[in-house]
Parts: C-alpha cells; sequence; structure tokens
C-alpha cells in the first residue's frame, strides 16, 4: 500500500469516526432512550394489570353488592308502569295493611300522578274509619315500611261519636322508559 493510500484510508477512517460519534451516537442514544421508555411504560402496564388482578375479588364483591341494591330498589318501587296499575297496587297494599290493623277503608279518590326524568309518581287519597284509635299508628308504621315503599304526604283523622274517620294520602313511585316517559311531554 502506498503512502497515499495509507493517507486516504486514514482520512476515511477519521470521517468513519467523525461521522460515527455526530450521528451514530446520537441515534443510538435516542434508540437507547425509547427502548428505555418503552421498557417503563410496559412494566407500568404490567404493574397496573397486576393491580386489576388483585383488585378484581373487590370489584366482583362492589358488583355483587349493586346488584343486591338493584334488586331491593326494584322491590321498593311499584313496578307496573301505568297510573290505573300503580294506584290499584297502592291501594292493595293500604288495603292490606288497612285490614290487619282493623281499619277500614271506605273511598278512594282518582289517583293523581306525575313523571318526571323516568320516573312516575302516583299520589292516591283514601278515606279510612276505625273505632279504634289505637289501630291508626300501626296502621301508618306498616304502610311506611311496606314494599313496594310507600309514603305518606297527608293525614287526618277526626272523632265522629263512637268512631274515628279521616283520610291519608299515599304516594308510590314507579320507574318508566325515557321513551315513553319523552312521549308524554
Amino acid at each position: 500500500m502506498t503512502n497515499r493510500e495509507r493517507k486516504i484510508l486514514l482520512l476515511a477512517a477519521a470521517i468513519g469516526v467523525v461521522f460515527a460519534i455526530t450521528q451514530g451516537f446520537p441515534a443510538l442514544q435516542q434508540k437507547h432512550a425509547q427502548n428505555k421508555a418503552d421498557i417503563e411504560q410496559v412494566q407500568a402496564s404490567i404493574e397496573r394489570e397486576n393491580r386489576l388482578l388483585e383488585d378484581s375479588d373487590v370489584w366482583q364483591q362492589r358488583r355483587l353488592q349493586t346488584q343486591e341494591e338493584l334488586v331491593n330498589l326494584q322491590k321498593r318501587t311499584i313496578q307496573e308502569g301505568t297510573v290505573p296499575l300503580i294506584s290499584a297496587n297502592i291501594q292493595r297494599v293500604v288495603r292490606e295493611h288497612a285490614n290487619r290493623s282493623g281499619i277500614s277503608i271506605t273511598s278512594t279518590k282518582l289517583a293523581e300522578s306525575m313523571r318526571t326524568d323516568g320516573w312516575l309518581l302516583v299520589e292516591q287519597e283514601l278515606s279510612i274509619q276505625t273505632e279504634n284509635q289505637g289501630n291508626v299508628l300501626g296502621f301508618l308504621r306498616s304502610v311506611e315500611n311496606s314494599t313496594p315503599k310507600l309514603g305518606i304526604t297527608a293525614f287526618s283523622l277526626r272523632r265522629n261519636r263512637n268512631q274515628y274517620s279521616g283520610t291519608i294520602t299515599v304516594v308510590g313511585f314507579s320507574r318508566v322508559g325515557l321513551a315513553e316517559d319523552e312521549k308524554d311531554v
């Protein structure tokens, strides 16, 4: 090899080293940083998946609790979705409690209803009569604790000779479909 060829070869090697230092080394650093970031992301995903696996029992338990609460709430609302059916259901429940408490239902008024946000509220006024005012408190408690859940919004009682008569206004709730609710608006 001649002297000139050696110089050209050394110059080419020097240019190669400069190129490797200016281009190759930063590319290697960037590739290393990218690989490190990818590894950290995979490790974070693995940790998240492990936490989810560990928490799966907790989430399963919460799901079961939520389902139980849903069943309980469904038991507490009246399932029929029309005003006449809900009114009839309210009257049936109130009559059952009245019969057990020694109170008679003498008349009922036409039920009033109100729809809002997918719920139907039905308000039913009933006239009651009893000979013993002691029956009234047990009756009111049983209506308040009934299933489906009923609320008492108004109550009046007056004495007429040997008996007591009055009125009770009871409300019940039912979930209605949003399409049906929007149709009525």
